[in-house]
């Protein structure tokens, strides 16, 4: 079966020019993902001379192969977010997500997007205390949250929790209706950095403040993102004829299993692992499905990527202290939709130079002092000394082959590579150069 997400099917993409000569702007925004295309929507509706450029098309990355839920439920992340960095702060990550909701609802209103209220889910097979203190997180920090049975869905859980008023869209529709009349260059690559200018294959661009929103950030001398983020792989399963479901529900544990309707198809994600690591993948999916939905048919199925922080939160704000007139946007930690949002609205306020509650919540020069900080460096010290070939051109790491999905895969830092070596998956911006002859001999 290919490996086609249910957005791109039959959808009618938004087309944009590519950059011919020099170019200058106030403002460019590198990546044209929902990030990179929000942040250009709310730079422009203020007045602000902006500029996005996009390497291939927007919407073709990560964006396009999302499940799409707008949701506060980011896991049991709130009783974490309290223990490490008090319930001040805490409250102010769940009042942003929460008016990234509003947003979302605002400008839907006046989208054909297959936007849709829906409650949000978070369960558990086995740690129902781990529930009940996000729970009790929850409500101190003034969110409405019930305890439920998830009775949706097709087992038993341990313990499970409800968050109303969340919302499921489709994103390229989303994408490409905010994206009409922005200014957009495609096809159009970023070579160089230089100060206050980039190079691209056709020519430079002139800028007095950049935001990165690349997905993985490719501006590497500054902000040691190589080691503060690291990229995980997850699979969907897109099933006719098994029972819909009303609510978002997702699993507390990484390895364990989201659903959400669409139309007349069941979303069933899962199978997640490290990039470049082994993990369940789409076998794991299709043999849930068996058990459980025994009359269902497979008729889609794709996979994504999210960048992951040391500490949950999203890094959005200044690249780097050494940086004032560069920001980033990442480690959305599989929350892209809602943290997207959350995103255009930070930055936009901080390129206006507009006074914002959540810009210390978010920012990315915060402590690196996480345990997920050794796992990444040992992953990268790993991938370096390997002694195969070939090699990321990002960084040098040894490449793993994919053999599920035909493709190269970087377990330092997550770049992806087809068998040809065009480069898929940031951070690597070149193609790999090296030809493997043999892919289990490498």
């Amino acid at each position: 079966m290919e490996s086609v997400s249910v957005w791109k099917n039959g959808i009618r993409r938004v087309e944009f020019p590519r950059q011919e000569g020099d170019r200058s702007t106030d403002v460019l925004i590198i990546g044209g993902g929902l990030a990179g295309v929000l942040c250009a929507y709310k730079l422009q509706s203020a007045g602000v001379d902006c500029l996005l450029v996009e390497a291939k098309e927007i919407g073709s990355g990560i964006t396009g192969n999302t499940t799409a839920k707008v949701t506060l439920a980011h896991g049991l992340i709130y009783d974490k977010l309290i223990r490490r960095f008090g319930a001040d702060r805490a409250r102010r990550y769940l009042t942003a997500e929460r008016e990234a909701e509003k947003e979302y609802a605002r400008l839907c209103a006046g989208l054909d997007c297959d936007y849709e209220v829906r409650d949000s889910y978070v369960y558990t097979m086995d740690d129902r205390r781990s529930v009940e203190r996000e729970i009790a997180a929850l409500r101190r920090l003034g969110a409405v949250v019930e305890p439920s049975d998830a009775a949706e869905l097709p087992f038993r859980v341990a313990a499970a929790m409800r968050l109303p008023d969340g919302a499921q869209l489709h994103p390229l529709k989303f994408l490409y209706g905010i994206a009409q009349g922005l200014p957009i260059l495609e096809d159009t690559k970023v070579r160089e950095f230089l100060p206050h200018r980039v190079k691209t294959d056709r020519g430079e661009i002139a800028y007095k403040t950049l935001i990165v929103a690349t997905h993985f950030p490719i501006f590497n001398k500054h902000g040691l993102y190589p080691l503060k983020l690291y990229q995980h792989r997850s699979y969907v399963l897109a099933l006719r004829g098994a029972p819909p479901v009303r609510g978002m529900y997702v699993d507390a544990s990484d390895r364990g299993l989201s659903f959400r309707s669409y139309g007349d198809l069941l979303l069933l994600g899962g199978g997640g692992h490290r990039t470049g690591k082994s993990g369940g993948g789409w076998q794991e999916l299709e043999e849930f499905a068996e058990a459980h939905y025994p009359s269902a048919t497979a008729v889609g199925r794709w996979a994504t990527q999210d960048c992951m922080t040391l500490d949950g939160v999203p890094y959005i704000g200044r690249y780097a202290r050494g940086t004032p007139d560069v920001y980033v946007a990442t480690g959305f930690n599989k929350w892209g939709m809602t943290n997207a949002m959350v995103a255009a609205t930070l930055l936009a306020d901080l390129v206006k130079g507009v006074p914002t509650p959540y810009a210390d919540v978010f920012y990315p020069s915060r402590s690196v002092h996480r345990p997920q900080l050794a796992v990444n460096l040992w992953e990268s010290l790993l991938g370096i000394l390997t002694p195969t070939v070939p090699r990321c051109p990002h960084l040098g790491c040894a490449l793993k082959y994919n053999p599920e999905e035909h493709s190269w895969d970087c377990p330092c830092h997550g770049s992806r590579f087809t068998d040809d070596g065009e480069v898929i998956d940031n951070p690597a911006t070149d193609d790999k150069k090296t030809k493997c002859p043999r892919r289990d001999n490498c």
